[in-house]
């Protein structure tokens, strides 16, 4: 009969026994644990790219807030003032980010934490996505607030800030540089729209945070330029609103993917498949129930229950996993078929009439 160790407990057959009920208690005091003891940080306590890159772009992005503030109050020109109050709340989206990475770091080891940090990344990204759709909904807001209400322009001025905002976030995208390299094996369009496939999201929060200020730098340029030579103020709030729907739909999608990892939405397609196909591929053992979900970006943890006629022990079906799954943490409860467990019941009970009728035994 396979048996595996669990927390503890030993599985005999689909019933659980114990150390106690079998006579092993003192044993197990005795035993060295260590053999079977593992870290829980998964990772976690390593920098990672992101990190670095969001601290060079919150300090091109806090000193640009600087300039414009100072340049607006020097110049008494509001369009420079609201920028570099705009760049602000950047900042603080972008600290925010920060934060969820040192924080995990530096906890990586802590105990109370059964899985790690490794979600403190997705919820630094889920507070910037947060932080997202305010923003889009004061833009719509302000730019609803224009068309009824219209105001004059400082175009050259408002021009020169669109610009000069557009180069120094076009210069912190490059820096922060999201793309696909942590993408997991077996990852196939599990995330929502426009979010890259990407499992950083604390770094994707950053990255979106910068990229809306990009857009909305450049739907003025255009929008200033059709108000200079064309006439078209009515432009401006136009393009806000535009502004407003596609950072809405951004920040929406990150939203869904962040809070998926927050409330362990079973991971991956592929990597359940995968799990799947490496425990059955005997022929005869079969998953029975599957958990899989995120502990970290790029990074699962599962729980399987496998049924067989002859099982194997829980090393044995670890070792079946292939390594590029990814998966951290495998925890495997093993049962024997119910019919395999009452036939070898009717065998011993056969076996021990055999004996008292005198049909069995050695002297038989």
């Amino acid at each position: 009969m396979g048996a595996d160790t669990l927390s503890g407990t030993l599985w005999f057959g689909g019933s659980r026994r114990r150390g106690a009920d079998i006579g092993w208690q003192g044993k197990m005091h005795h035993d060295d644990l260590r053999d079977w003891e593992h870290g829980h940080g998964f990772g976690q306590d390593v920098k990672r790219p992101g990190e670095r890159r969001t601290l060079i772009v919150i300090a091109i992005t806090a000193t640009m807030m600087v300039v414009e503030i100072v340049a607006g109050l020097a110049f008494s020109s509001m369009a420079l003032l609201a920028d570099g109050l705009h760049m602000g709340s950047h900042a603080a989206a972008l600290a925010i980010t920060a934060f969820a990475y040192i924080y995990a770091r530096r906890h990586a080891h802590d105990p109370s934490y059964s899985f790690g940090t490794g979600k403190v990344n997705a919820l630094g990204g889920f507070s910037g996505a947060v932080l997202l759709a305010t923003f889009a909904l004061l833009m719509a807001a302000g730019s609803v607030d224009r068309l009824i209400h219209p105001a004059k322009i400082a175009i050259d001025y408002a021009i020169l800030v669109a610009v000069l905002g557009l180069i120094v976030n076009g210069v912190c995208m490059v820096i922060l540089n999201v793309d696909d390299h942590d993408h997991a094996p077996g990852d196939r369009h599990e995330e929502g729209p426009g979010d890259g496939h990407h499992h950083d999201h604390n770094l994707r929060a950053a990255y979106l945070h910068v990229l809306a200020d990009a857009l909305t730098s450049v739907l003025a340029i255009v929008a200033l330029l059709a108000a200079k030579y064309l006439g078209f103020t009515w432009m401006d709030p136009i393009m806000g609103i535009v502004g407003a729907v596609l950072v809405a739909r951004w920040s929406f999608g990150l939203l869904r993917t962040t809070s998926a990892v927050l409330l362990d939405r079973q991971g991956p397609t592929g990597i359940r498949d995968g799990v799947t196909r490496s425990i059955e591929a005997d022929g005869d053992s079969r998953v029975a129930d599957l958990h899989l979900w995120s502990i970290g970006p790029g990074v699962h943890a599962a729980e399987v229950t496998v049924v067989a006629h002859s099982p194997f022990t829980a090393d044995e079906y670890r070792a079946r996993i292939p390594r590029d799954l990814r998966l951290a943490h495998v925890s495997i409860e093993i049962h024997a078929c119910a019919a395999t467990a009452a036939e070898e019941e009717s065998s011993r009970q056969n076996a021990g009439l055999g004996v008292l009728r005198g049909e069995g035994g050695p002297d038989a």
